[in-house]
């Protein structure tokens, strides 16, 4: 490299240290002042390059391969406003904890605060949401190893492997032009490297073991208390040590779908009713609840968890996930590790009554909904969620939409072994769905499938544009009753004038026709028990699916407050 290196022998160092570091995609939304970048990407044969029109599309598009994969992704676009559109993937990475690295390309100094075309403060511009910023400035002089120096402590702040947790982090490349290969210009993306082919510096594994007296700690706690739960939120921990924890303390689950941890004979599904239910929450007031990852699907589970109920939180970062503000120890280590130390010394509790008064509950209440949903041949939500559930193959994957989707799998999905569900519940919006559904599909190995209501599909449905990488296998379920169906659950219900205007919000699209447009595959689910064939062959014939549900809000409340009843009923029973 020269004394002033041209911006693209700076692009195709970086990129070359980002995949020695292990990144495998990169996401590009294209660009003028970001050329470099993309012209390193593209030449670079071990990335996976995934191209989109939009920058808030290949954000999300990042964000859903990074989720699927595990890995570190790389999002690149241009300077100005093309930089704030990747703002709403970043706060879902930041919230979420999903390594993802923002590589924005900037006018150099001389143009900042000057009114240049297209240049905006790109400085810090995702303030506290990234794990780290870095500005890797005009190439003025030698700077090869700063630029693999930055390159490969990106990877690893964005993994989280150096104290803090994963997330995502902003390096910011103010590029001079010219931005392209000059005439018999040499690039030689390995200059300077690492002649092993590993990266400037190695960042190792996030492994976080309990600390002995933690473990020691929580393992007599544990022995001693019988009527316990384990409450699994939002999380990307292997879960296996956690029902095996449940399993020898005799404790039920109470598990998010997306968590991994619904599976298993101790797996509570109806927990959203039976603690709406007076008489069985306080029957089963617990001594201790362990909780991991975020609970934020279910209201009533965190009112149930009110600070005279003893709890324990074991979070890998030490995150503060206490919205309640009722936790009273947390402990920082990984929840794997440490549920596995304490089955080790763990004597197994002999099957009592605790556990199965738990089972009991919720297998009334699964005969109870299958009792009333069974008495509708038409499509419901609720109903959609359960069968759809329960129908995917091992091995899938199902990325469900925040609202009422995500709510609805959590009361009626049943337990099931061997299917990831994925959703963006770190800040809980929908938009960006579309994207996050396809690079989910993308990263992983085995059949893709997704839950959407139809405001979630159309917010993103830029994400369905055709683009020269190619799209992949997806079968996404749409549940349209055209408008924001969780609104009719909401306070503002109650105020009909200006309802449908504000909250309702129907848009009359006909979704065959939007598929259409979109070169997808269309299909209408006219009765219930058809949508478990229609996904699977859907899914089968390949390519992009929407196999399409329609409901009416009224009457998804009226058929909720139904399976409501018959839920207290049940349990009246008992």
């Amino acid at each position: 490299m020269s004394r002033r290196p041209p911006a693209p022998a700076v692009a195709a160092v970086l990129v070359d240290e980002l995949v020695r570091s292990g990144m495998t995609d990169a996401c590009l939304a294209p660009g003028s002042r970001s050329a470099p970048l993309a012209m390193a990407l593209h030449a670079d044969d071990r990335v996976r390059l995934h191209v989109r029109h939009d920058e808030r599309c290949a954000g999300f598009l990042a964000l859903g391969l990074a989720k699927a994969s595990r890995r570190p992704v790389a999002v690149v676009c241009t300077s100005g406003s093309a930089v704030a559109n990747l703002h709403p993937a970043v706060v879902e990475a930041d919230t979420a904890r999903v390594p993802l690295l923002l590589l924005t390309a900037d006018r150099p100094p001389e143009l900042r605060g000057t009114g240049a075309n297209q240049t905006i403060d790109q400085i810090k511009i995702f303030g506290s949401a990234v794990r780290w910023f870095c500005e890797i400035g005009v190439p003025e002089v030698e700077l090869v190893t700063y630029v693999r120096s930055a390159g490969s402590r990106a990877v690893g702040e964005a993994r989280g492997v150096l104290g803090g947790s994963p997330g995502p982090v902003h390096v910011n490349l103010a590029l001079r032009e010219p931005l392209v290969p000059q005439v018999g210009q040499d690039l030689d993306p390995a200059l300077g490297a690492r002649p092993d082919g590993g990266p400037w510096t190695a960042t190792g594994e996030r492994v976080r073991p309990p600390a002995p007296a933690d473990l020691a700690w929580l393992a007599e706690r544990v022995q001693a208390t019988e009527r316990g739960v384990l409450a699994v939120g939002d999380t990307d921990v292997d879960t296996r040590p956690l029902i095996g924890l449940a399993s020898a303390a005799g404790w039920p689950i109470l598990a998010e779908p997306q968590s991994g941890a619904r599976t298993g004979p101790n797996a509570v599904a109806a927990y959203e009713h039976m603690l709406r239910d007076a008489p069985f929450a306080a029957a089963h007031d617990p001594d201790l609840v362990i909780t991991v990852g975020r609970l934020g699907v279910s209201k009533t589970l965190q009112a149930w968890l009110a600070p005279d109920v003893p709890q324990v939180l074991i979070d890998p970062d030490g995150a503060w996930h206490d919205p309640g503000r009722s936790v009273r120890r947390i402990i920082t280590a990984d929840p794997a590790l440490t549920a596995a130390g304490i089955v080790d010394d763990l004597l197994e509790r002999p099957a009592g009554g605790w556990m199965a008064s738990w089972r009991r509950a919720d297998d009334a209440v699964a005969a109870a909904f299958d009792e009333v949903l069974a008495a509708q041949e038409q499509p419901s939500e609720p109903s959609t969620a359960r069968d759809l559930a329960a129908a995917l193959p091992e091995g899938a994957v199902l990325t469900v939409a925040s609202s009422m989707p995500v709510r609805d799998l959590a009361m009626f999905m049943r337990p099931r072994q061997a299917l990831r569900v994925v959703g963006n519940r770190g800040a809980s919006g929908i938009d960006g769905f579309v994207s996050t559904a396809l690079g989910v599909a993308e990263a992983h190995e085995g059949p893709a499938f997704a839950l959407a209501g139809d405001l979630s599909v159309l917010h993103d449905q830029n994400g369905f544009l055709p683009t020269p990488s190619g799209r992949p296998d997806l079968v996404i379920v749409v549940v349209n009753n055209d408008g924001g169906g969780i609104f009719s659950f909401l306070p503002q219900a109650r105020f009909p004038r200006g309802y449908e205007t504000l909250f309702g919000t129907p848009h009359g699209i006909d979704m065959a026709a939007f598929a259409n447009l979109y070169g997808l595959r269309h299909r209408l689910v006219a009765a219930a028990a058809d949508l478990p064939d229609a996904v699977l062959r859907a899914s089968a014939a390949g390519g992009i699916h929407l196999v399409e549900v329609r409901t009416d809000r009224a009457a998804n409340v009226a058929l909720h407050r139904r399976l409501e009843d018959a839920a207290a009923r049940a349990l009246a029973e008992l």
